[in-house]
Order: C-alpha cells, then structure tokens, then sequence
C-alpha cells in the first residue's frame, strides 16, 4: 500500500490538480497527506475537498520539515512524495510500485519528469552532485533523447515526484531539517549512497513539473537556499582536509554560481546565503560522522563524471563548460 504525501505552501492554484491526478491512478494510493506549511490561501479547502488528511502547520517551516511530518503520519510501506506543482500520468504510481517489487534492492524510484513551462523540454530525470558541490537535475532544459529513456541505477532522486520505501526513513533518517528546502533530498540521495542504499530511474513513469512554481528559480529567497545548503553539503559530507582535493572545484563551483545569480539579479541572495553557510559550516561539521572518505570519493566523483558525460552527449550548459574547463586538471 501506499501514502501520498504533499507538501504544501499557497499552492492553492496546483493543488486540484495534482490531488485529482492520484485520484485518477490505475493503482491509487490508500491514503493522501496534504501537509500544510500555514497557508493563506484556500489550499485547505481544496486539499479537503478532494478527502485528503490534512496537517495544518501554523508557519512555514520549510519542505524538509512538511515532508518529514507526512511521512511520520504514513502507516505503509511506501510513500509517495510529491510537490504540489506536478501533474501525474495516470500509470505513474502503478509503474514505480512495479519496479521496485521487480527490484527489491532499490529503496526508491523516480521517473521522467517533463517540463509544464516549456513544451518538449524534460524538467529532469535524476539528480546528480558535482565535486565542487553543486548540483544538476540530469535533462533540465533538454528535448527528450534516446538516454533519458534508459533506466538506470542513480544515487539521487529529486522529492518532486518520487516513491520510496517507508523504512529508509528509519535506516537513514529524515531529511535534514536545516536545508529547509533546496538540496536537502542531495543530502538525503548521499546519506543514501554512503549507506550502500540506491534506487532506479525508470524512464516510463512519467510526471510532469512547473517547477520552482511558489518563489521561482532566480528568486533571491531560492538562491539564498541554495548558496547556503551548498556549502552544508560540504560541512557534513566533505572529508577531512578536503580543501586539498576539492577545494578548488569548489571555489569554482560556488563562484560560477554566484556569476549566474549576479545575471539574475540575485546577487545579494547569493552573498546571504554564503555568509550563512559561513556562520554555520562548522555547527554542520560538528553534528555529521564522515566515516567513509573513500566511498564519498567514489560516489562523487562517478556522479560528476555522469555530469560531464551527459552534458557532452546533449550539449554543455555554459555554466558545466566552463567548470569543467577550469576543473579538468585538479580531477583524479
């Protein structure tokens, strides 16, 4: 059996629809969560309307948070994360249910997500986590091509539209509660990893996404998310003295960000959530075990290969080009 579980924050325009999507399931779920990061619009009305459990929070304390409290209120062996700007093939859930009962050793699935803003255009396919801790949702922005329709063994899969197994919650933990939101499901994906937990794309379950629909990408509240969770990405998981061998991937990493950003007019996002990264870099390090430096290597440095080998097989992004170019020497 499963639970849906759907954060929500003045998603009041997204939420009937993807709450009829499950609805509309060949293999439904059992139970659907709305949890409600204390919204000012009608999104608990609607949620209502359409009989799902509500969790009504009084203020808005992030996607971790809403996800972490969904999943302490599902009671079944798998749950459905789901962010409330996505829309549903109706075969979505029954085709991820199948392939993990295929594949028991799996802890998770995702699919293919389209874009809903760009007509043609994936909005992704799985995460993936360079060296100098930036990340890339493999096929943002790419027309549809033969390698997005290869199911595979990832490390990372984006919350906004996956299935995974209850238990891992308990193996691995919650999500980090810190990120608030931006990049904690790349924290989760490298617990994952360095747990010897992994999942499966498959490529014929098929979403669709708006995507960053509540603030937008370049917002300046988004970018100081993800400035700052880039850098707990280093604090928790990063070994020690890694300043030797990732250090200037990611000095080049967070400074090609900041660049985009400054385009973007989101600079100063940018320097806030740096400096608090800053602030907070060494209450992260203090708070994480980093036991296994070989195999964070080992997963890292497959995931940005898969980076470079993707980007070179669709065309690079003038963003991954210039890292690579400026990263290739220091790589080993």
């Amino acid at each position: 059996m499963v639970t849906a579980v759907i954060p929500n924050w003045n998603g009041e325009r997204f939420l009937d629809a993807v709450l009829g999507d499950l609805a509309a399931q060949t293999e439904p779920p059992a139970r659907v969560i709305v949890v409600d990061n204390g919204s000012s619009d009608g999104s608990i009305g609607i949620a209502r309307g359409h009989r799902a459990w509500v969790v009504a929070l009084e203020a808005n304390r992030g996607f971790a948070h809403a996800v972490n409290r969904g999943v302490a209120e599902a009671a079944t062996e798998l749950v459905a994360i789901l962010n409330n700007d996505v829309r549903l093939a109706p075969t979505w859930l029954a085709t991820l249910k199948a392939a993990l009962r295929v594949d028991p050793s799996a802890s998770f699935a995702t699919g293919k997500i389209y874009s809903l803003q760009q007509e043609g255009m994936l909005d992704g396919a799985y995460d993936l986590l360079s060296r100098g801790a930036t990340a890339w949702r493999a096929g943002n922005g790419r027309r549809d091509a033969p390698c997005w329709n290869e199911p595979r063994r990832i490390y990372f899969a984006p919350f906004t539209a996956l299935l995974v197994r209850h238990r891992l919650f308990t193996e691995i933990g919650p999500l980090d509660e810190s990120f608030e939101s931006y990049l904690e499901d790349i924290d989760f994906g490298m617990r994952c990893a360095l747990a010897g937990r992994s999942g499966a794309y498959v490529p014929e379950a098929i979403a669709r996404h708006w995507g960053s629909a509540t603030l937008g990408v370049w917002h300046p509240e988004t970018v100081r998310r993800i400035a700052r969770n880039q850098l707990f990405l280093v604090a928790k998981h990063y070994p020690d003295g890694w300043p030797l061998r990732y250090g200037w991937s990611v000095l080049v990493a967070q400074l090609l960000y900041g660049l985009l950003a400054l385009r973007r007019r989101a600079a100063l996002g940018f320097l806030r959530g740096k400096w608090e990264g800053a602030l907070r870099f060494e209450e992260q390090r203090a708070r994480t075990a980093r036991s296994n430096p070989d195999r964070f290597a080992e997963v890292l440095n497959e995931s940005e290969l898969t980076i470079f080998e993707l980007q070179q097989y669709t065309g690079f992004d003038q963003y991954w080009s210039l890292y690579f170019a400026m990263t290739a020497r220091h790589w080993k």
